[in-house]
């Protein structure tokens, strides 16, 4: 079995907060994270895929169809966008690291079956700067 990856870039803002609790609950849990006007973060997403080498191709995946999925269907619903107003996929949820690196696995792992019948979505990693990242696997 061999992974392949690929890392894509976004920007985009958001803004960690309950409308369930009180203002000053909000800013003790999620400290600047609640600010009322937003803040941003200069994302990356690192995509990995698994697989064996197609024997015609030696390739898992082709990285320029997986970098053209990644674009179409994640970064231009994404890059420049408010996650928490503008980003249907995430309308309801909390716009932290955890749930949108879970939506982003929701629209990938089919799609990918689509370009490369063999290969499976193995793991995302998404960094929000660059010491705090998530890894997420699939459920």
């Amino acid at each position: 079995m061999v992974i392949v990856y690929r890392k894509e870039h976004f920007n985009a803002a958001h803004k960690l907060y309950n409308p369930q609790w009180s203002k000053e609950k909000n800013v003790e849990v999620f400290g600047p994270c609640a600010n009322e006007n937003w803040h941003g973060h200069n994302f990356e997403l690192i995509v990995g895929v698994k697989g064996r080498p197609d024997p015609e191709t030696g390739f898992v995946i082709d990285l320029k169809l997986l970098s053209n999925l990644i674009k179409n269907e994640i970064l231009e619903k994404v890059d420049h966008k408010n996650l928490n107003l503008d980003v249907p996929f995430m309308t309801g949820k909390m716009a932290s690291c955890e749930n949108l690196i879970i939506e982003f696995w929701k629209i990938l792992e089919t799609k990918i079956l689509d370009i490369a019948p063999n290969a499976r979505l193995h793991h995302l990693r998404l960094f929000e700067t660059p010491r705090n990242f998530v890894d997420y696997y699939g459920d």
